[in-house]
């Protein structure tokens, strides 16, 4: 049987999709183990084009970056304190923002009922950084030092106030759990560029003190209704990278090897019979982790790097499940073809601590985000990787706990800022500006909807053209909303 692509995607929804694997010249993952079958022992783990390539027709247009890494910043880092410094706020500190600036906006319910809204100023002073004179917190000299390299974006907004509904909105498109991450909508496009390692990787850390509380869920980078093969695979911060990868004691590769082609024929038989994709999705696993065997010692051998790159990671670089040592890892990554890294960093969450904990999170991830942007670019990298760093909203301009003393600051989505830098972004810029209160966006605002397009476009794809139909509609990332932010593209 010969399908269009088109009339495959509509035909494989009209009946199941269990159906139609398994009736379609006995399953299109057989196909695919065939040719992996016809070779022996541990070439069939070394020869043939096994990578995934995508959909065709993609991608939609020629792209810029061939790869991303998002830099997570669990909590909400404050735009105030770091991008988006005011100095009427520094002019009424201790002061109510008046009522006219504030409306009906939407805030968390520890401080939707307060009477009080006292100014609270940047903690730190801000400076200009590069030729472009970008403003910035000196508390990110590093990430300063690379103003020229940057598009600072300062009119993000969402309507999300609590954490894991914001991560998700971001991630994956809708506030609620279940539907397929970007990383997983990638994968699915695009395919990967490496046999050896996953296309999607995920690594979490914390701050040192871990006060920040907040949970990192596996719907994060999970693939929703995708096949489960284009989910994240999460590497570990503690023990094993990945677990399982090691051969047991007195279990040889050969051995692995030949129990494997065991299984591996024996779910092509399955898959045969039942046409359940999620088969070939276990087919191809048990391959990628025999191949990451010898692929993910290699990643983590920093015995090569110069000492002058461990250092400029900082003190931490090779601390294990630390932000400094994930970001090193990252880079790793991507030189190897790995097609999406998201590195989540969570400690931004300061409710009463503001006056202490923002900087120690800034001295643990300043460096190391910076140093993994200036590797990619030394290396000839950057320009056809995408880099992204933001978090799932900002904190208020006013102060949180007691107004005479507040300690903190509250949830805030109405405006905030993000940075991002290489494949297709136009750097030393700065895009969208909030009022003189950090508080409504007053030019260029861009929703999380506009960013997740934003991001698709760079990576060579038209967020409205990538779908994917389930429970009888077209689902896409951006759901049924944004647009291209053309004026951050280079």
């Amino acid at each position: 049987m010969n399908f269009s692509h088109d009339l495959f995607r509509e035909n494989i929804h009209r009946v199941t999709r269990r159906q139609m694997f398994g009736q379609t010249a006995g399953g299109i993952g057989v196909a695919a183990l065939a040719s992996l079958m016809q070779q022996s022992g541990a070439s069939a783990a070394t020869e043939g084009d096994k990578t995934p390539r995508g959909l065709p027709g993609l991608p939609h247009h020629a792209p810029k970056a061939k790869r991303v890494v998002v830099f997570w910043q669990g909590g909400g880092p404050s735009h105030l304190d770091l991008f988006d410094d005011k100095p009427v706020i520094r002019e009424m500190a201790g002061k109510d923002i008046p009522d006219t600036v504030r409306g009906s906006t939407r805030l968390s319910t520890m401080s939707s009922g307060y009477g009080k809204w006292p100014c609270v100023p940047a903690i730190k002073p801000h400076k200009n950084y590069g030729k472009a004179g970008t403003r910035m917190s000196e508390m990110l000299p590093n990430i300063g030092a690379l103003a020229d390299d940057l598009c600072l974006v300062r009119s993000m907004h969402t309507e999300a106030v609590n954490h894991a509904p914001g991560v998700t909105f971001f991630m994956t498109g809708a506030q609620v759990p279940g539907r397929p991450s970007m990383g997983a909508w990638l994968s699915y496009g695009l395919g990967s560029e490496t046999d050896n390692l996953p296309t999607f990787v995920v690594m979490t850390s914390s701050d040192k003190g871990k006060t920040c509380g907040q949970l990192f869920f596996d719907y994060y980078w999970g693939s929703g209704f995708l096949p489960s093969r284009f989910q994240g695979v999460k590497f570990r911060n503690s023990g094993d990278l990945v677990p399982y990868l090691a051969n047991p004691p007195g279990v040889t590769g050969e051995a692995r090897r030949a129990l494997l082609d065991d299984i591996a024929s024996m779910n092509a038989q399955h898959l045969a019979d039942y046409g359940d994709p999620e088969i070939d999705t276990r087919i191809a696993q048990y391959e990628m982790a025999f191949r990451m065997q010898s692929s993910v010692p290699d990643l983590v051998d920093f015995s090569g790097e110069t000492k002058s790159t461990i250092e400029r990671y900082g003190p931490d670089a090779l601390v294990k499940g630390s932000y400094a040592n994930n970001c090193l890892i990252a880079r790793r990554l991507l030189e190897r073809g790995v097609r999406f890294v998201q590195l989540m960093h969570a400690g931004w969450d300061q409710h009463g601590n503001l006056f202490t904990q923002l900087e120690e999170n800034c001295k643990d991830t300043d460096a190391p985000s910076a140093a993994l942007v200036q590797d990619l670019k030394d290396r000839g990298l950057l320009d056809d990787t995408l880099v992204v760093w933001g978090g799932e909203f900002g904190r208020t301009p006013f102060g949180q706990g007691d107004p005479a003393s507040p300690k903190g600051r509250d949830h805030f989505g109405k405006a905030y800022s993000w940075w991002l830098a290489g494949g297709g972004i136009k750097p030393g810029t700065v895009y969208g500006a909030t009022d003189d209160f950090a508080w409504n966006i007053v030019e260029n605002p861009v929703h999380v909807h506009d960013m997740q397009a934003t991001m698709l476009h760079c990576c060579g794809i038209d967020h409205t053209r990538l779908t994917f139909r389930y429970q009888g509609r077209q689902y896409r990332l951006t759901d049924v909303h944004g647009e291209v932010v053309e004026g951050i593209l280079a």
